[in-house]
């Protein structure tokens, strides 16, 4: 950013502050011409209450630059345009260089200025004024706001980043030889937007001094950032925050008009001493909470009130020093003690009479100010308390409900109820459902009910509607009070099988499908199974049926079930008398050889008809295991069975 190369001098004598010992020369040999109390406060505020600000610096308003600030207030040069390293300007904008532009702190301001700062290129003072007007041995609180007004560190033009601003607060006494206390504020980074930020240093007047010098140093050096903005510098008196009881604890006592005059109470003045060493008090009291006035006589740490006949508000101010208990600029007050008699409330204001759906129920509401509740019941006198001190009621049936005002603090209610009547329509009833989709096959689902409209999630307004897609579908139904309910149909699909393969394993027939899912099997005409495998199927051409559950379409496959037996036995008992292949007849040509276990040919056919009863050339062979070679059209079978006898 733009920075000022001139060298400015400095007119105004080093404060003492600025002294110090090369590191290499022994301590006990520098001497400094001011002495620094022992213990000097680091920032923060007051820890108890605050009075009213006693001492402010906002820098005005206007769109004007200035007036410069007053002669041995800054070192640095007054600018009436941009200010550069080693200058100052007092406006209501800082549009210069690239630096943010903010608006000044000062509530409710119009153009509201505020005191600019180009850091020097050296570190040092830059602001000094004397604050008079103040009370001797009197805790006070000085503060300010600064804000970091550097271009934001996302768009800084400086190498490195900018430089923070880092700023020195001092309170001397009058004569600048005593640090009443100091702090640093650290370094204050440049932020995204920039942001004001305040900064405070509680100090305590000396006994016979009623004026102090604020200083302000600062602590980094000039160049590429550390340009700061400074608003609204206030000193406020600092003392205990003082609590106000009564004997029961209470800090403020109600009761309704009815009840005749508010009795008597002590009240009692209880600091936290988180500042004060000693404690003075002045009694006050007020009937509106705004404009006090002192209580002849009553400076202790309790006070009775009377009796009373109307509201009355108790305070106590407090100073360390009997001298500054009346001056508004040495003392703090306390909290507020109430005392009240509380009018009879109005009937609420009705919010309205309510018509409600069943599943949207919206509440009553009944009208009072802040500082009143409101109690329903059932009845226009006496009844049930339904619900107390809430301004809105949900009722859960319909029917006639009464609001009854009163105060917050007590009792005090209002001597009618306000009547509102509460309207519950009932929904369509609906039942969510699953339902099962077959691939390729439309289902149609529907809503279920009657004598209301429908709007379907797929835009259709049907009762029904016919879906070819898994999904969830919904439908809502308004019936003519105007109140809906949503249905939920779940639709899951079953896909269609597809038969991989069939293939026969003795007397079973096996079939296996190319995809999963939940499906059942049959033969022909047969009732379906859960299982893929048929058990002791005789051998023929079959069809294969496979669907999925939920009676989906089927799909078949023909299969031709060839069965070569593994044993017979001809004994004569027309039981599995004879060897012969099941199936065969269905191929459009066959061989079959048998032979014996030294390859002898036994028997050998040609046809789709065969049949062995065990005998060769009319002699019957004994039991053993014989071979067989079956060729059916392109397919040869070979193997073994047995012969039992």
């Amino acid at each position: 950013m733009a920075k000022a190369k001139d060298i400015i001098i400095l007119s105004r004598p080093i404060s003492p502050m600025k002294i110090f010992c090369p590191l290499k020369i022994l301590v006990s040999f520098c001497f400094l011409n001011f002495v620094v109390q022992s213990t000097t406060a680091q920032l923060g505020f007051c820890g108890g209450s605050s009075g009213d600000p006693i001492f402010t610096e906002t820098f005005g308003a206007g769109t004007n630059i200035g007036p410069a600030l007053p002669a041995g207030t800054t070192t640095y040069v007054f600018s009436g345009g941009s200010p550069f390293d080693g200058q100052y300007t007092i406006s209501s904008t800082t549009n210069h260089f690239d630096w943010q532009n903010i608006q000044d702190h000062t509530p409710n301001d119009t153009n509201g200025r505020y005191l600019i700062i180009n850091a020097d290129f050296t570190a040092g003072e830059f602001y000094s004024r004397e604050v008079s007007g103040l009370c001797e041995n009197t805790s006070y609180e000085f503060s300010s706001w600064l804000n970091n007004i550097a271009p934001p560190p996302n768009v800084s033009v400086c190498p490195g980043g900018n430089i923070p601003i880092n700023v020195k607060f001092q309170i001397w006494d009058n004569t600048e030889t005593l640090i009443l206390a100091e702090g640093d504020t650290g370094d204050i980074a440049s932020m995204p937007v920039a942001t004001w930020e305040q900064y405070a240093l509680v100090f305590k007047t000396e006994p016979g001094q009623s004026s102090v010098v604020l200083k302000m140093l600062n602590n980094g050096n000039g160049g590429c950032g550390n340009d700061l903005a400074l608003d609204d510098i206030v000193f406020k008196s600092c003392g205990d925050k003082i609590s106000l009881t009564n004997d029961p604890g209470e800090n403020i006592v109600a009761q309704c008009e009815t009840e005749g005059v508010l009795v008597s109470t002590t009240i009692t003045a209880e600091p936290d001493n988180s500042i004060y060493n000693s404690h003075a008090y002045q009694w006050q009291e007020s009937s509106d909470a705004t404009n006090w006035v002192d209580i002849v006589g009553e400076t202790s740490s309790t006070y009775t009130t009377p009796t009373l006949l109307d509201s009355r508000y108790f305070r106590v101010k407090v100073a360390e020093d009997p001298i500054n208990v009346s001056n508004s600029l040495c003392n703090v007050v306390s909290e507020v003690f109430s005392a009240l008699i509380i009018p009879l409330a109005d009937a609420p204001v009705s919010g309205g009479d309510v018509i409600a759906c069943a599943n949207r129920l919206a509440p009553l509401q009944a009208i009072v100010p802040d500082d009143q509740v409101v109690n329903w019941y059932d009845a226009p006198i006496g009844g049930n308390l339904l619900l107390e001190k809430r301004a809105s009621f949900i009722p859960e049936s319909s029917g006639t409900y009464y609001a009854e005002a009163s105060s917050n603090l007590t009792d005090c209610f209002s001597t009618t109820r306000t009547r509102f009547t509460y309207t519950i329509n009932e929904i369509p009833e609906v039942t969510d459902e699953a339902e099962i989709l077959c691939e390729n096959v439309a289902l149609t689902i529907n809503s279920g009910l009657s004598n209301v409209s429908y709007q379907w999630n797929t835009g259709e307004t049907t009762s029904s509607i016919e879906v070819d897609k898994p999904g969830t579908y919904l439908v809502t139904a308004t019936n003519a009070n105007g109140c809906s309910a949503t249905k939920t149909i779940t639709v899951t699909q079953i896909d269609q099988p597809e038969i991989g393969s069939i293939v026969s394993d003795d007397e079973n027939i096996i079939v296996s499908t190319l995809n999963e899912g939940d499906f059942e099997y049959a033969l022909n005409n047969e009732p379906y199974q859960d299982s893929p495998i048929f058990d002791l199927v005789k051998g023929g051409l079959y069809t294969v049926k496979v669907r999925g559950k939920n009676n989906c379409p089927e799909v078949g496959k023909e299969f031709l079930h060839f069965v070569i037996p593994k044993f017979f036995s001809p004994n004569g008992d027309t039981v599995n008398d004879f060897f012969m292949p099941q199936g065969l007849n269905f191929y459009t040509t066959a061989e079959v050889q048998i032979f014996d276990r030294y390859g002898t040919l036994i028997k050998q056919s040609r046809g789709t008809f065969f049949s062995w009863d065990g005998t060769f050339n009319g002699r019957r062979l004994p039991a053993s295991d014989y071979w067989y070679f079956i060729k059916v059209d392109d397919q040869q079978f070979k193997g073994h069975f047995a012969l039992i006898r």
